[in-house]
């Protein structure tokens, strides 16, 4: 992953010295340091009826397995873009596959399918 070592430059606090540094923000994929109860799942350890608990468990399952297929599709769209001949800047498959974590011969089954969506007009809208 690319960070950059460069601050923005503080602004000076009251009475002109610098100003105390803020904590970051945390990033999108970094779990709340208060979130550290794992038995706490959309709160399905509350619910006691058998029934209710089968139907929203399905009803996450069901959203979730929508959620990858649609992540999937904005990842081939992306290896498909990234491999476009026509970039000047267009990577190798085999650099795809690097940094998405994949097998070279999966990114080039990717870098197809992005280019199918892409031409159909099924992009990730």
């Amino acid at each position: 992953m690319y960070m950059c070592e460069c601050e923005p430059k503080q602004a000076p606090g009251p009475g002109g010295g610098a100003a105390p540094r803020r904590r970051p923000a945390p990033l999108l994929f970094e779990p709340p340091e208060a979130v550290s109860e794992a038995e706490h799942f959309f709160d399905l350890e509350s619910i006691e009826d058998p029934r209710e608990l089968l139907t929203r468990s399905t009803e996450l399952a069901l959203a979730f397995r929508a959620a990858a297929d649609r992540a999937v599709e904005f990842q081939a769209v992306a290896a498909a873009q990234l491999a476009d001949p026509r970039r000047f800047d267009r990577l190798p498959t085999a650099v795809i596959a690097e940094r998405a974590e994949w097998s070279e011969d999966y990114a080039k089954k990717m870098v197809e399918f992005g280019r199918e969506l892409l031409r159909s007009g099924r992009t990730a809208d």
